[in-house]
């Protein structure tokens, strides 16, 4: 397992990585589907942040209830590209802030989750995969439409962590 330093370095190469290939969307296909559930575009943009906030959530105290990172709490957040971005914006804030003021940089905290207490340090790792993952399928979706994805992340950018083999599920 990568240390919580290594995870939070990739946290934000992730992050980052969906600001840049998120904005790449047109808006109009903002509401097409993905081709492996029925989630919109913008559903999934918003996702990728949200599962980031919701791991600061977590690592604050809050119970990680399963719905947790698929809830919107403002449909104005996916309402457009630069909405998305700009919620992106600031959950990169709220992750870095995290990073910079926890006492606990070996995310040894024990938290209670869904799935049993768990250490800080799996569900840390457990978001890091989460929006990689998301990543690889932003870049997809981006290829589905004639668009080269803006530096898009390889494979040694997954390296170490336990990525599903496929982009999309089955």
């Amino acid at each position: 397992m990568l240390t919580p330093a290594q995870l939070n370095e990739r946290l934000q190469l992730y992050i980052d990585a969906a600001l840049r290939m998120i904005s790449q969307m047109p808006d109009d296909q903002l509401e097409t589907l993905t081709p492996s559930r029925p989630r919109t575009y913008a559903r999934l943009a918003h996702h990728m942040f949200r599962i980031c906030e919701a791991f600061t959530e977590v690592a604050g105290g809050k119970f990680f209830a399963n719905a947790m990172p698929g809830e919107v709490h403002d449909p104005a957040e996916m309402a457009s590209t630069a909405a998305l971005t700009a919620y992106g914006k600031r959950v990169k804030a709220k992750v870095e802030n995290w990073w910079a003021s926890t006492p606990d940089k070996d995310a040894r905290a024990e938290v209670d989750t869904y799935y049993g207490k768990q250490q800080l340090h799996e569900v840390m790792e457990r978001a890091t995969w989460h929006i990689g993952q998301h990543t690889r399928q932003w870049v997809m979706l981006l290829g589905l439409h004639g668009i080269a994805a803006d530096r898009p992340l390889g494979d040694a950018d997954f390296a170490d962590l336990p990525m599903p083999k496929q982009v999309w599920d089955g």
